[in-house]
């Protein structure tokens, strides 16, 4: 294995287990979310709008898309990092979740 393939795996599987870790989440606080494709999580509220979650390959990075907008997280040092603010991935989440559907979400 390369070491560029070797990153992309190494980079999927920890995409992968931080995805499944926010939809344990989200089922725990017992908000609707559906997984349209492999890396996409989408919770829907009831106002109707969304907040967006997905693995990114080609950057490396996980992207979520919300009302108040659009964020990049990077993994450094173990966690997932806001590219602009440095933000963990999960406390913004955390913080869009109850921004958005007033629902207090823990990870």
């Amino acid at each position: 294995m390369t070491e560029i393939e070797s990153n992309e795996a190494e980079f999927n599987h920890a995409a992968a287990a931080t995805l499944a870790r926010i939809e344990r989440a989200l089922e725990d606080a017992d908000l609707d979310f559906e997984t349209p494709a492999d890396g996409i999580v989408e919770v829907e509220f009831d106002d109707g709008s969304k907040i967006i979650i997905n693995r990114h390959g080609v950057a490396r990075e996980i992207w979520v898309a919300a009302r108040s907008g659009g964020f990049h997280f990077k993994r450094q040092a173990g966690d997932w990092i806001d590219t602009k603010s440095g933000e963990p991935l999960y406390d913004k989440l955390a913080a869009l979740v109850a921004a958005q559907g007033g629902t207090t979400i823990r990870f």
